[in-house]
């Protein structure tokens, strides 16, 4: 009689033996010493370690932000290799299974609450916005030296003895330039105009509303960052993350330049997030925030370690938080 094996659970996000080292000047600064983690769909895992261990770095890699050193260990996203030295699939894997939540929130100053929460599903592609704007800037420098040299030879706007070859080239140079600092001016005017739209109708900017609102923000669609308190930029940091509907969130100190009243609330927002199914990987220095989660691991000398009795015994002290 044979015993059926027991079914295996993949993990939805796993780092194996992952090294990293930095070069600072003429010295090597190794921080992972081949640190391995697992990480199940719909769990919340906090990594908890002293400043400078490196947390950090392990979130990065993990995220794609960053790539381990040569032969420097794996990352796997649902069963799969990523690529972290190829730009193209770690970008795809970036921007469409992982959301990033910072300790000093990264919003751009010169965007609304909607507008940065949004941010996400507003960045198209680099190379084709980069490939259109060169396109209308040489198309635009083209009429331009067109204009300015038929103005000095063919049309007559100078006198006779003016319509000189060099005189043509100057003035088509001159409206070249104009034509396409005119071009690119209007690149950005239709750029702008198009992210308003985005941001005030269709169905991402309905989920975006609601995601702003319930994290009780909406009285502030159209505030910029610097009218906003820092519990309420990690908000909107949040909201972001969330907007291209991730697997995993990656959080690193979210709470690290708050207060604690406020620390608590975006824990709260987040332990409701988890609630629906979110997966969490959070870095943390503090135990009565690692305590949130639903299993803690330690960063030690580079390498991962299993919760220890500590942990769990922090982890009950602070569960009355979650």
């Amino acid at each position: 009689m044979t015993t059926e094996a027991p079914p295996t659970t993949t993990p939805l996000i796993r780092g194996i033996n992952l090294r990293k080292t930095y070069r600072l000047g003429r010295v090597d600064v190794p921080v992972l010493h081949g640190a391995s983690i697992d990480v199940n769909e719909g769990e919340w895992v906090a990594i908890l370690g002293s400043s400078g261990s490196g947390k950090s770095t392990l979130l990065h890699l993990l995220g794609g932000l960053d790539h381990p050193d040569n032969e420097g260990g794996q990352v796997y996203f649902q069963g799969q290799e990523v690529l972290l030295n190829d730009g193209g699939e770690t970008n795809q894997y970036r921007n469409s299974s992982i959301g990033f939540v910072f300790q000093f929130y990264h919003l751009l100053p010169e965007l609304d609450v909607l507008e940065n929460a949004m941010l996400t599903t507003l960045v198209t592609r680099r190379l084709g916005t980069r490939l259109v704007a060169l396109f209308l800037a040489l198309a635009g420098a083209g009429v331009g030296a067109w204009i300015g040299s038929m103005a000095v030879l063919s049309w007559g706007l100078l006198p006779l003895t003016e319509q000189t070859q060099f005189r043509a080239s100057m003035l088509g140079i001159a409206c070249a330039i104009l034509g396409g600092a005119t071009m690119i001016a209007l690149t950005q005017v239709a750029l702008a105009a198009t992210v308003r739209t985005k941001t005030s109708t269709g169905h991402t900017a309905d989920v975006t509303r609601k995601t702003v609102t319930d994290f009780g923000l909406s009285n502030r669609f159209r505030h910029r960052p610097r009218e906003l308190s820092g519990g309420e930029r990690q908000r909107v940091a949040i909201a972001r993350a969330l907007g291209s509907d991730p697997k995993v969130l990656l959080a690193d100190e979210p709470t690290g330049n708050l207060d604690a009243a406020t620390g608590r609330e975006i824990l709260d927002l987040l332990k409701e997030r988890h609630q629906r199914g979110l997966t969490i990987v959070m870095v943390t220095h503090d135990p009565a925030v690692a305590g949130y989660a639903d299993r803690i691991v330690r960063l030690d000398d580079g390498q991962i370690q299993e919760e220890t009795q500590e942990d769990t015994s922090s982890r009950s002290s602070y569960a009355s938080h979650a």
